[in-house]
């Protein structure tokens, strides 16, 4: 259960001397408070109390020793100096920067804004909704909570949130952890607490963990920073699975049933245990495998060109390879919570299939027919063709000599088909069980 700041979501009294529920005077300190939290008007998710619980979920946030932000500084260099032999696509790094905990949350914010708004809003229209309104005019007309179920709604959706965020924040290892540029542009950042955490479950050496993680930062960052239109496509094919997503009035409606607007607590637990989980159409079945297919192109290049760049100038690159990509796979508790929460796993089910598609393309067409297939969304592969990655290569025509248009930045990547599949209901195989992409 989330413990909310101020006493918020704390009974409202025994109903013992001075401390009757329904005096309104004894409980002033706390509608102060909640006055205040109800005072968000920035959107769907009250972001101030999210971050409020997200900094306190984390119980506290260590401070980067300036060794450790001078190795990580070291280590995205010399990672950009590798990928410079395994890609036509040159480096993406401005700057380099190693996050705390807390900086993590501070950076990302308006990404996960982005992200979760548009089933926030669909959430907590509902909820203005479902609560009787004789139970609200029971009260009086001047009681406190008539007219603002909305705002609760956006604060509780923002207390679930931030609960989700502090956890994602004990475990994502850099700025393009999950797949999605979370980050501002360019900065290319490790978060050294959760690097050393993962590095101590494996049998490698520090640095070697470290410059491996920082391979994959600085590949996405070429990825984001020279194609253009990418960004904007990831976050425009979430924003088109969450905008989409159907709410279960009836559930809402049946756990609001036993709320008391006098007592926060109630209101707390009916937002619990799964309140928040949209049901899933077809509509969004189709969707969410057009985002899953995206996601595991970009987690698949990013795996290749890896491989390609750590060689045989890294011993451990083959076990520090799997290990990553297991964690993608199968996802930490938090960013379950998380997905349970918004309804949405952002994991490359099919990265294996997109390294091999990758590997191929790169063994026919070599590194720029590989590379230039990102110039333009209408050359990506499709779902389709994850389900055949090594007859893509052959298949696939070269494409070293296709010119782009110049500017793609304003390029309208809106209903784009990728990852679409022939038949909806037909998964791909499991990331963990697939097949290596090299011969």
């Amino acid at each position: 259960m989330t413990n909310f700041p101020f006493g918020f979501g704390k009974p409202s009294g025994d109903g013992g001397e001075g401390n009757d529920p329904n005096d309104l005077s004894a409980q002033m300190p706390l509608f102060a408070e909640l006055q205040k939290l109800l005072s968000w008007s920035g959107g769907p998710v009250n972001w101030d109390l999210a971050k409020q619980l997200a900094v306190s979920n984390l119980g506290g946030s260590a401070p980067v020793d300036p060794a450790d932000r001078s190795a990580v500084a070291d280590a995205v260099r010399l990672a950009d100096h590798w990928l410079d032999d395994v890609t036509d696509l040159p480096s993406g790094v401005q700057s380099v920067e190693s996050w705390t905990r807390l900086e993590w949350l501070d950076k990302t914010l308006p990404v996960w804004s982005s992200l979760c708004d548009p089933v926030a809003s669909r959430v907590v229209a509902a909820m203005s909704q479902a609560i009787p309104q004789e139970q609200l005019q029971a009260l009086g007309a001047n009681n406190p909570f008539a007219g603002i179920m909305q705002q609760v709604g956006g604060l509780m959706f923002g207390a679930q949130v931030g609960q989700g965020l502090g956890g994602l924040a004990r475990e994502v290892l850099s700025a393009t952890d999950i797949g999605v540029p979370l980050g501002p542009a360019g900065v290319a950042a490790l978060v050294p607490e959760n690097v050393a955490a993962f590095a101590a479950g494996l049998e490698r050496p520090a640095d070697e963990v470290r410059l491996y993680l920082a391979l994959r930062e600085a590949a996405h960052q070429r990825l984001f920073a020279h194609v253009p239109w990418l960004r904007k496509h990831v976050l425009d094919t979430v924003a088109e699975y969450s905008t989409g997503i159907t709410i279960d009035m009836s559930a809402i409606e049946e756990a609001m049933r036993g709320v008391d607007p006098m007592n926060p607590e109630s209101m707390q637990d009916a937002l619990t245990g799964g309140l928040f989980e949209p049901r899933q159409t077809p509509e969004q079945e189709v969707a969410l495998r057009r985002l899953e297919t995206l996601l595991a192109l970009i987690e698949g290049w990013v795996d290749t060109v890896v491989t390609a760049a750590a060689g045989q100038r890294m011993p451990g690159a083959d076990a520090l390879r799997e290990a990553t990509r297991r964690r993608r796979a199968a996802g930490g508790p938090a960013e379950q919570t998380f997905a349970t929460l918004v309804g949405l796993e952002l994991r490359p089910r099919r990265l294996r299939d997109a390294a091999a598609l990758w590997w191929a393309v790169t063994e026919k067409q070599g590194v720029s027919g590989r590379d230039v297939i990102w110039t333009h969304p209408d050359l990506l592969p499709t779902a389709d063709d994850l389900d055949d990655p090594l007859g893509y290569g052959d298949r696939a025509v070269n494409l070293a000599d296709f010119t782009a248009p110049d500017d793609l930045s304003g390029l309208d990547v809106s209903g784009l088909d990728v990852g679409d599949r022939k038949d909806p209901g037909t998964d791909g195989p499991d990331e963990a069980d697939g097949p290596d992409p090299r011969p």
